[in-house]
């Protein structure tokens, strides 16, 4: 043998030997690891699922540990609400390659060390019966995630696709899901990507009408990062290029197209802060474009530790509160009493006071509806303050809580008469002049009331009310009152009082 041939033969064995050593010490240690990480999970889902009356549990039920590789066994349990009110118990098996140079990350030429590489599966059980036939007996759910040895991991879990029989009227057709994802130690940040290509139901409803419901061109995105009160808090993002639901005899077809919904919340320091959008770039009825839509709303200054103060009393007592007199009601019975003890009491007074100090901010930032012809928007902005005393009179306490209130609405007289052309055509009308004049007419009639009753004015083609309120004063459509002329004046133009000059 030559030198070159030796020296290359040295370093395989070198190589080995240390993979060897590696794996048994992998091995040895990740029993420990998969129980923290287990503990962290409940952890989160205990978080999750705060206020929902359900409980969800994973548990490691068995370890299998070997040089290279060890087999585990883990139950996931989960009852309530979310589970349909009944106890779901899912199996998992997982197949661990001790690193540091698992096997399957050698032969795709991927040499960072690792701690190990999981192979998860769902297992089969009366529950997944069905879902494993559809899959014709292979794991419906699969997973294949690294774990480095700063805790962190990274991988990929799958939903594969199935076509399946649900009953005798439903069939669904799915093409499967994966989702892309990667998470610091103890889940500190966490990113996630996924994607599903189509999902098709076909069933009907208690009253026997055919339904169809497509969705297509799936995305979603996550990058959150763990608050220091351990709730995730960063971006979320769904996308789905085109939405399609079938119903009816004959067949109408309501259709979505470019649906978004993005939302983000940040902390800074003991106050958080969130913002919601939504869009939809197409609404069409029988392949009849209708318009496009869009939403956001907001939440500002929220005092984290005293909202979740406020929360632990509502699980605690305002839920199964509500719970028992729901079942009070359902029988027939008259409801309990909610009962609160004196410190419980001074807490709540003491958790609003803390959360009205932060100068909460409630928003509809933009509510608008676009057609070919015209936009209509409103929005609304509600300023919260802490007032002198909580135990002030309803009237004063209420004035005194509303630092500022911002109204703006415009109905766009086109668009109208777009949306009335639209319902005139699906009822079936075929007389476009008919349908032109009826259209026109609708819209008329609604500006000349709204005008007319001083409750909006016209703008051009809008139909516009603006209000605000601030310092006990009311800007209404440019006339300024106090909150008591205000009222005077909206119950007199809606049919009582005396009109305030």
């Amino acid at each position: 043998m030559n030198k070159s041939a030796s020296v290359l033969l040295g370093i395989v064995v070198a190589v080995g030997a240390i993979s060897a050593g590696g794996a048994w010490y992998t091995g040895t240690k990740l029993e420990g690891v998969l129980k923290n990480a287990i503990a962290d999970s409940n952890k989160q889902m205990q978080t999750a699922l705060a206020g929902s009356n359900s409980t969800a549990a994973l548990e490691l039920v068995s370890m299998d540990r070997g040089t290279f590789s060890s087999t585990a066994h883990y139950r996931l349990k989960g009852e309530g609400e979310m589970f349909g009110g009944e106890s779901v118990e899912l199996l998992f098996v997982d197949r661990i390659e001790h690193g540091p140079l698992p096997f399957s990350r050698l032969i795709t030429l991927k040499w960072l060390p690792v701690m190990a590489t999981s192979h998860t599966a769902l297992e089969r059980n009366p529950l997944t019966d069905k879902w494993f036939a559809a899959t014709k007996d292979q794991s419906p759910l699969k997973g294949v995630v690294n774990l480095g040895y700063d805790q962190s991991i990274n991988g990929t879990y799958e939903l594969l696709p199935l076509e399946t029989k649900l009953d005798e009227q439903s069939q669904l057709t799915f093409s499967g899901l994966k989702i892309d994802l990667a998470a610091s130690a103890q889940g500190q940040k966490v990113k996630a990507d996924g994607y599903m290509d189509s999902f098709k139901l076909t069933t009907v409803t208690e009253d026997q009408t055919p339904v169809q419901v497509e969705l297509s061109g799936l995305t979603l995105a996550s990058n959150l990062s763990k608050s220091s009160y351990g709730y995730y808090m960063g971006d979320n993002t769904l996308l789905m290029s085109s939405t399609k639901a079938t119903f009816g005899e004959p067949k109408s077809v309501l259709g979505l197209k470019n649906f978004e919904m993005k939302n983000s919340s940040s902390e800074n320091g003991t106050s958080a802060s969130g913002r919601a959008d939504y869009k939809i770039g197409e609404l069409s009825f029988n392949d009849k474009t209708i318009g496009s839509a869009q939403m956001a709303v907001s939440l500002k200054n929220l005092d984290i530790p005293a909202t979740m103060s406020l929360m632990q009393i509502y699980q605690t007592k305002l839920q199964p509160y509500e719970k028992a007199a729901a079942e009070a009601a359902a029988a027939g019975e008259p409801a309990p009493e909610l009962s609160l003890t004196e410190a419980e009491e001074a807490q709540v007074k003491a958790d609003l006071e803390k959360l009205l100090a932060g100068a909460p901010q409630v928003a509809l930032e933009n509510l608008s509806f676009n057609t070919a012809n015209g936009e209509s928007r409103a929005s609304l902005i509600v300023d919260l303050t802490k007032p002198q005393s909580m135990d002030l009179p309803p009237d004063e306490l209420g004035r005194q809580l509303l630092a500022l209130l911002d109204f703006n609405l415009k109905v766009s007289k086109p668009m109208l008469v777009d949306l009335m052309t639209v319902q005139a055509q699906m009822e079936g009308q075929t007389d476009a002049k008919l349908i032109a004049d009826q259209a026109t007419a609708t819209s008329d009639m609604f500006s000349a009331m709204a005008v007319g009753t001083q409750l909006a004015t016209l703008e051009g083609n809008d139909v516009v009310t603006k209000l605000h309120y601030a310092n006990n004063q009311v800007d209404f459509n440019g006339q300024k009152m106090t909150v008591e002329q205000f009222s005077a004046f909206v119950m007199n133009k809606l049919g009582g009082g005396v009109a305030i000059q």
